[in-house]
């Protein structure tokens, strides 16, 4: 047999049972745990969702009217510090109203009595204390339905970091009362697995306006940001 053949298979043998006792090793002994953390910060984003709903016979009086008081309220945006980039039409819908008249057949008859147009619009307000004067202004000029609010934060990194920070410290306390409890010592970190988590910004609802109610007293609060770590240390005797 050519010699070079032979020296493969050798070393091939060789190999075999070392890598069969690699294989048959078992792991070394682990803790694992779950750290959370948690940081908040004050919003500096306050996102409403304002809609103008304007009724009139025909569909293009309607879309006039309401076109009109759309208007007027984005002025009033522009006039009260907000951006052309904070502001965004989220949608506009034309729907016709019936009136229903039940029949002694059980049918039901509609008569057309009017077309309804509602516009929405997205503002975002970085002047988080401007909140409740500019939705003031626009209940004034015309907007009588959504007054969805959300308070955000526009770069919550810093924040989620020290979360982080949090988040592991607390899963190295965790390790080291478990460990202390088992009698054995807590080793370097092995392994960790970051599961951020951010909550949904804070919402403030309100279905309806009243433009004569006054001005609208706006609490933002606080956002919480909350963070997952799971951490993996070695497990020494």
């Amino acid at each position: 047999m050519n010699r070079k053949y032979i020296a493969l298979a050798l070393a091939s043998a060789l190999a075999l049972p070392a890598a069969a006792a690699r294989a048959e090793t078992p792991p070394p002994p682990r803790i694992i745990v779950t750290g959370e953390g948690e940081a908040t910060v004050a919003p500096d984003l306050a996102l409403l969702s304002l809609s103008v709903m304007r009724e009139a016979k025909t569909a293009r009086e309607a879309l006039d009217a309401n076109n009109d008081a759309m208007a007027a309220v984005i002025a009033a945006m522009k006039s009260a510090g907000v951006e052309d980039r904070d502001l965004q039409t989220a949608g506009i819908q034309i729907a016709p109203r019936y009136n229903y008249t039940n029949k002694p057949d059980g049918t039901q008859t509609a008569e057309l009595v009017a077309y309804q147009v509602t516009n929405t619009l997205s503002v975002r307000i970085r002047d988080v204390a401007k909140t409740g004067e500019i939705l003031d202004k626009s209940v004034s000029l015309g907007v009588n339905q959504g007054g969805g609010i959300t308070f955000a934060n526009d770069n919550p990194s810093k924040v989620i970091a020290e979360a982080r920070k949090r988040a592991v410290a607390d899963a190295i306390d965790k390790a080291k009362v478990l460990a202390a409890a088992a009698g054995v010592s807590l080793g370097r970190v092995l392994e960790i697995a970051d599961q951020s988590y951010a909550p949904p910004p804070m919402p403030m609802q309100a279905k309806s306006f009243d433009s004569a109610a006054g001005a609208a007293p706006v609490a933002a609060g606080e956002n919480s940001y909350k963070v997952q770590v799971n951490v993996t240390f070695e497990m020494k005797n």
